[in-house]
């Protein structure tokens, strides 16, 4: 028994069966035995899994296109001269790997828009803090800020690629006599007992999802409460969601009866999600119903729910593939096509946007 499935055993012996939820962030979030806590790195070839950050600096540049695009826009409503700065926000940021590859295309291509960056690394990771200034090279000046909260006032973007799946999430089964919780025993199995929460089933009924019975589901009220708050401390900008997921009334149907909460260690994924905690990355698929409605009613307006290949088709990938027949500029190339193929990156994840409407800024 490793040293995390003692002290997880320990735990519900103590108190009792842990919800999924409580389980999830001791796997993943333990600050000393946690997945992220002890792997250097989490993604990429020599990771778990796959980004679209470990394709290369691709979908980097396209978001600095986007978010220039967007300083732009904003200075258009400026009076005065000189530098406004725009808070870029990586939330999830791990080893700063996305903010470099924005910064990258930024100081190249759009000086401007540059100059007016200040860049908060919001990761939980403190292995993940320790490698970002080093990582983020000649731009390590950029960054204001690295910690575990969001900032609490923002002026420009956020930025969460591929947060909300990794949330701990609580899984819930319908039965016959009612909706009931799933648990985790002390010999890492799952048993049913009454909801933890009537946050749960508030949720479930806010986005319309009507279980079957034996059907199970994830219910991931930490996305909801994210969402809000990163959604409050916007004052101006956008909030762009990247993640892999459904709606609502897709995700609660009869053809994910089985829930979505997933293992993934070297690059491949299964359901014993209770196997080994703290040695593999775990995930559930977004209920993109429940982001929305909480981006919505902490005052933010959606502006695109696209697949990611046509948020990067519109901020110019297909101009930044090469036309070269050297080994790079092929390389070059099947990382785009990764990024947008209907096979690879590109209609998995989704694009969630919300920007905070004219006047109504704080």
């Amino acid at each position: 028994m490793t040293p995390l499935q003692q002290l997880i055993a320990d735990r519900i012996v103590e108190n009792g069966p842990l919800t999924v939820a409580e389980y999830m962030d001791l796997a993943l979030y333990h600050p000393a035995l946690g997945y992220y806590a002890t792997r250097a790195q989490r993604s990429g070839r020599a990771g778990d899994f796959y980004t679209s950050v470990d394709t290369g600096p691709l979908f980097g540049a396209c978001l600095a296109e986007h978010l220039a695009g967007l300083y732009r826009e904003s200075r258009k409503d400026q009076l005065t001269p000189g530098k406004h700065p725009f808070d870029l926000v990586d939330a999830g940021a791990g080893n700063g790997r996305l903010a470099r590859d924005i910064l990258d295309t930024a100081a190249r291509e759009f000086p401007e828009f540059y100059d007016a960056l200040r860049v908060h690394l919001v990761e939980r990771s403190r292995t993940a803090c320790e490698a970002q200034r080093h990582v983020l090279g000649p731009h390590a000046g950029k960054l204001v800020y690295a910690g575990a909260e969001i900032p609490h006032r923002i002026r420009g973007a956020v930025v969460a690629n591929e947060l909300l799946d990794a949330l701990p999430c609580h899984m819930v089964m319908m039965r016959e006599e009612g909706l009931r919780e799933v648990y985790v025993d002390s010999d890492m199995t799952p048993v049913l007992g009454p909801v933890s929460t009537p946050a749960i089933e508030a949720q479930l009924a806010r986005v319309g999802a009507m279980l079957e019975p034996g059907c199970r589901a994830e219910v991931n009220l930490n996305a909801w409460k994210w969402t809000a708050e990163a959604a409050r401390a916007l004052c101006a900008g956008e909030l762009l969601i990247f993640d892999y997921g459904y709606e609502a009334a897709e995700l609660y149907s009869p053809a994910h009866a089985s829930g979505t909460l997933a293992r993934y260690a070297g690059h491949r994924i299964d359901d014993r999600w209770l196997d080994s905690p703290g040695e593999a990355d775990l995930t559930s698929h977004v209920d993109f119903t429940s982001v929305r409605i909480s981006a919505e009613s902490a005052g933010l307006r959606m502006t695109q729910f696209v697949e990611q290949a046509r948020f990067l088709v519109d901020t110019g990938v297909v101009g930044r593939l090469s036309t070269g027949r050297q080994l790079a500029d092929i390389r070059q190339r099947l990382q785009g096509h990764m990024l947008v193929a209907a096979t690879g990156l590109g209609t998995t994840i989704r694009l969630m946007a919300f920007e905070r409407p004219a006047g109504l800024a704080a």
